[in-house]
């Protein structure tokens, strides 16, 4: 094991946590692990596939992780790896599946997955190792969940039931013990580690108005060392504040609305050090191999602390210190709600969608995730019921869904007010304790730069946040 470490990886040293995962998975375990953002998760499958016989299957949430995962086994000169997506051509995909055992790593959607061609492919050769990454996407309480991967525990048994790997960065108790019981895990082997990153000083820094808000932006690049990452809670602002940063640094943005051809570009840009900012929505950054991120400033309060954690997880993966700084107004919590609003349908529209879809209209009038979800729980149902009753039967589960997203949001404003240690407080919420740390957060007396000290929120009125929500969502906040 350690020779494969050192030949392939040019590492003398497992990190903490990876060479207990990597010896249960050659030993035929399932398991479940939780590696804080930056951890080295990548390595608990990619190692066992040099070692193992047979193929690794990983089912990726991203195009974009995908081949930048692809790619850095290339440039360790893997040549048997493949992506299974939007970018390969009908012909390209036809010799794929042809020579799909020859394949040492093979990396797939969730949605590709679903072609039964593929599925028939797979079933034919051997797999060593079927490795979920993202997980927390499997359950409905995660907050980057994905109704595709509920059905990857189906598509495991068809393929032979390999052992299974995992994967994640950010999941409470209830959303592991979801994987488990979606992938069907047997015998599993639980690896937990801490999520804290001792290197990461939290930071909330309290403005009265937006254009407090962009000044304090614009102040803090300036200060701060780069390369840094924006984030924001919409393709609008995502455009915006980068135009506002153009002419000073090498900015771009990012968001799901471009096409993927122009999303991977950016990527790559921003991970060869040609870009010092980057203003995107949420659909940046998941396994992005960047070790030099010195700053994550979120614009917008994250209406999720699996959200706010996995995000600026992606500063300091180089061990260095590094800032997450939260720019907050008083306002933003009817953002927040209006957010979680504009997710879920209202019952008006799932008895539209569902006339639609019994009458096999193309346009349901529901978002691509939203008609996704609502195409999985009618499998479930009786759907010869009448519309009236089965849009009813619906409703409670979207009903569920959003009470527990509110939760979420009602502990990120507890949070963003929070008096205590911050750093604490988050990680109370993954029932974790924080690790030593010199340079904890704000609360604990850490500070940005001198002339920025820490205003308090006064009862200062600001303009109307209806007409901020209509600019803010000009396009509906995404994911990828």
């Amino acid at each position: 094991m350690f020779d494969v470490l050192k030949e392939r990886f040019g590492y003398d040293s497992f990190r903490t946590g990876q060479k207990e995962i990597i010896e249960d998975v050659l030993n035929g375990w399932d398991c479940v692990a939780m590696l804080p953002t930056g951890g080295g998760k990548s390595l608990c499958y990619q190692l066992p596939g040099y070692i193992l016989e047979g193929s690794v299957l990983i089912i990726s949430p991203l195009v974009s992780l995908m081949e930048d995962q692809v790619q850095q086994l290339r440039n360790r000169g893997e040549k048997r790896v493949v992506a299974l997506n939007r970018f390969l051509s009908y012909r390209e995909k036809q010799d794929v599946l042809r020579e799909l055992a020859s394949y040492r790593f093979i990396y797939a959607s969730p949605e590709i997955l679903q072609s039964p061609m593929l599925i028939e492919a797979l079933a034919r050769i051997r797999l060593s190792l079927f490795v979920v990454d993202e997980a927390h996407c499997i359950s409905q309480w995660g907050h980057d969940f994905r109704p595709d991967f509920l059905k990857l525990g189906l598509l495991r048994e068809m393929f032979g039931d390999p052992p299974c790997l995992a994967l994640t960065a950010t999941a409470t108790r209830q959303v592991v013990e979801d994987i488990v019981k979606t992938l069907n895990l047997k015998h599993v082997k639980h690896h937990i580690y801490p999520l804290d990153r001792p290197n990461i000083c939290l930071y909330v820094q309290y403005v009265h108005t937006v254009e407090e808000k962009i000044e304090a932006l614009k102040e803090l690049v300036a200060s701060l060392p780069k390369p840094g990452i924006v984030y924001v809670s919409s393709r609008h602002w995502a455009e915006a504040l980068a135009q506002t940063l153009h002419g000073e640094y090498r900015v771009s943005y990012y968001h799901g609305g471009m096409d993927g051809e122009q999303r991977l570009l950016i990527q790559q840009q921003f991970v060869y050090d040609q870009l010092d900012v980057i203003c995107c929505t949420n659909a940046f950054g998941m396994g992005i191999n960047k070790s030099n991120v010195r700053f994550v400033i979120h614009f917008h309060l994250p209406t999720q602390p699996e959200a706010y954690w996995q995000e600026i997880g992606r500063a300091g993966r180089d061990g260095n210190e590094s800032i997450a700084v939260l720019l907050y107004a008083p306002g933003d919590e009817q953002l927040g709600q209006a957010m979680i609003d504009i997710e879920f349908p209202t019952i008006e529209q799932i008895v539209y969608a569902l006339h639609a879809l019994r009458s096999e209209q193309k346009e349901t009038g529901l978002t691509d995730v939203q008609q996704r979800l609502l195409l999985y729980w009618l499998e479930q149902m009786d759907t010869q019921e009448d519309v009236n009753i089965l849009a009813k039967q619906l409703y409670v589960h979207i009903e569920q869904r959003k009470k527990e997203k509110m939760n979420k949001w009602i502990f990120m404003q507890q949070w963003v007010n929070e008096q205590t240690c911050r750093r604490r407080a988050m990680l109370s919420y993954f029932e974790q304790q924080p690790l030593p740390n010199e340079r904890c957060c704000d609360r604990c007396g850490a500070h940005i730069y001198v002339n920025a000290p820490t205003t308090h929120i006064q009862p200062i009125q600001l303009r109307p946040w209806r007409e901020e929500l209509r600019s803010m969502f000009a396009i509906k906040v995404e994911t990828e």
